[in-house]
């Protein structure tokens, strides 16, 4: 299991356990996050499972593909280190994530 802490917008922290091959929406959503909505159900479809990624773990996690990067282009103030949290599949090497929520959704 791999421990992920979501940071949302007031600073409360939620540290979850989550499975490799889940998503960190998935674990979000089993795990109540608020302001994770997922209205599609994570299929990419929308942008309501927006998050930001800490700095160091920007490499890890890598980089959105085009798709991920057209529903972005819906999202609430989106960063440079801005993710649809449905897209990321978590690994071993996640351990220690740690992802925040924005004040919004789109």
């Amino acid at each position: 299991m791999v421990k992920i802490s979501y940071i949302v917008h007031d600073g409360t922290r939620f540290e979850v356990k989550a499975e490799n091959g889940s998503t960190v929406m998935e674990n979000a959503i089993r795990n109540a996050v608020p302001g994770v909505e997922a209205e599609c159900g994570g299929a990419c479809a929308c942008a309501t499972c927006h998050v930001y990624i800490e700095e160091k773990w920007i490499e890890k996690i890598g980089q959105a593909d085009p798709m991920e990067e057209d529903m972005l282009d819906f999202a609430y103030a989106v960063q440079r280190s801005s993710r649809l949290s449905c897209q990321i599949k978590v690994t071993d090497e996640m351990d220690g994530l740690v992802v925040h929520v924005p004040e919004r959704q789109a």
